[in-house]
């Protein structure tokens, strides 16, 4: 016979679950406070599911969830919340809860399913089936503590319609995590969409969040829609929320109540169901603590929080997701040896995963058809940055570059005696462009691929390094 527990400070919810489960064959215990808990006979009663309240006026449900975690480990325990605090609900979660419902019961049938799933859930299927949801969407989950719970934590949270915060550093894989949430969740059939918020201009990115009508602006040739719009019912994923403008940033608060927006140049209001996953590699509460972020936007996105440790904190895992680039990159018949993944471990990963993945790729390259990589072949040092794409690798010094061009210049007049203006300050534009992105790399290169420190110490915002490693040569 199953064994359910409920903890409920209101007798008639007491008494309705227990008429409820009774019904269904269960054997039920209600005690309707915390005082009334620690005097159940835990020795004698051994429950298989329990049903706790958060709120209990002698008690903290997180502390009766402890408690009874502690005493029956095996038992699930559904917690039981209003929406004022389900944010707790998802912190007693990462504490060992199951599950939680939200009061008052809105629909019975969904309580008795939960119970139900509960019950039935098989805990080594389970977790074989939150493993391979994440190795699905590109997360490596190892043997890090840290990250299983991490993992857990997220599989649980897909299940419910809440706003999402992700925090970790630059390359920790915060996007990784978002997709594995959208994948976990009910909404893994619907469009998964995801936006860099410091890449994008304001203007810019009004247009891409909310979309535009034709002849909003100049340039806007014909409708488009915006990813809200786009998303539907699925999860839209805005990466680098601290780097929004302030306007931005009402505009999402507006959202987030309302569920409504408008496109740009439009008077007619549309409505979003997609759930929205945010992610910053900077602490969102210090930035509200220096005024640069909206207090009320940070509440509602910090529905729920969730912390992806560096890897410097999961060394464990490095031989798994050295495995997993290698194989990742086509390379599985090549192995890394117990001493260059020794030399890995003792490296304190600045850039994190992004890094590795930087360091293993160029390791391959360089591996001369070997079958098997030593300590040797890695090159480690402060730097490995994240290589981008459109900065050349035969970029010059800045004081060669400085040098090059002044006797040129000089020379050029001296032999001349004119000079074309016009094209030196072409030249002169020319040369700024590739000066800053030399300067902007070896800020990088001293912050270890921060973009966001690199940035303070160029005195720039990271919109404007961005768009330094970005731009296209102008004439």
């Amino acid at each position: 016979m199953i064994h359910l527990l409920v903890v409920d400070d209101e007798k008639e919810v007491g008494t309705f679950l227990s008429r409820l489960f009774t019904m269904k064959g269960y054997l039920v215990q209600v005690v309707n406070s915390g005082k009334e808990f620690h005097e159940v006979d835990w020795n004698q009663q051994r429950f298989d599911v329990a049903m706790i309240d958060l709120k209990l006026p002698d008690s903290d449900g997180l502390s009766l969830l402890q408690h009874l975690k502690q005493l029956q480990p095996r038992c699930k325990v559904l917690i039981m919340t209003g929406y004022s605090t389900v944010k707790t609900a998802v912190d007693a979660m990462k504490l060992g809860a199951s599950d939680y419902m939200e009061k008052p019961f809105v629909d019975i049938e969904v309580l008795e399913r939960q119970i139900d799933n509960l019950l039935n859930e098989n805990e080594a299927l389970n977790q074989h089936f939150i493993h391979k949801l994440a190795e699905d969407s590109g997360l490596i989950v190892g043997e890090s503590p840290l990250m299983k719970n991490l993992i857990e934590t997220a599989f649980k949270v897909a299940q419910k319609s809440v706003n999402v915060l992700i925090e970790g550093e630059t390359g920790s894989g915060k996007e990784v995590l978002s997709r594995f949430i959208h994948i976990a969740s009910p909404r893994n059939h619907e469009p998964f969409i995801g936006i860099n918020c410091g890449a994008i201009s304001e203007s810019l990115l009004e247009s891409e969040l909310f979309g535009h009508e034709k002849g909003a602006f100049t340039g806007a040739t014909q409708l488009r829609k915006g990813f809200f719009e786009i998303a539907g019912n699925g999860t839209l994923f805005l990466d680098e929320i601290a780097d929004a403008s302030p306007a931005i940033q009402v505009k999402l608060l507006r959202v987030l109540e309302t569920r409504e927006f408008m496109r740009v140049g439009s008077s007619v209001t549309l409505r979003t169901n997609a759930r929205l996953v945010a992610a910053s590699n900077e602490n969102l509460q210090k930035a509200v603590d220096k005024n640069k972020f909206r207090e009320d936007l940070f509440y509602r996105l910090n529905v729920v929080t969730l912390d992806i440790p560096p890897l410097r904190s999961r060394k464990e895992d490095i031989p798994l997701l050295v495995r997993h680039l290698v194989e990742r990159n086509g390379h599985g018949d090549i192995s890394f040896s117990n001493e260059a993944i020794e030399k890995l471990q003792q490296y304190n990963w600045p850039g994190n995963i992004r890094e590795l993945s930087n360091v293993v790729l160029r390791t391959l390259t360089l591996a001369d058809n070997k079958s098997v990589i030593t300590a040797n072949d890695i090159s480690l040092s402060n730097s490995q940055i994240t290589p981008d794409k459109n900065v050349s690798p035969e970029i010059q010094s800045t004081e060669n570059l400085l040098e090059e061009w002044r006797k040129r210049l000089v020379a050029d007049f001296n032999e001349k005696d004119e000079l074309m203006l016009e094209e030196i300050l072409t030249e002169i534009k020319q040369l700024q462009s590739t000066i800053g992105k030399e300067l902007v790399m070896q800020a990088l290169q001293k912050t270890y691929g921060n973009r966001n420190e690199a940035a303070k110490r160029l005195q720039i915002s990271i919109r404007k390094l961005r768009y330094i490693l970005n731009e296209k040569s102008q004439t």
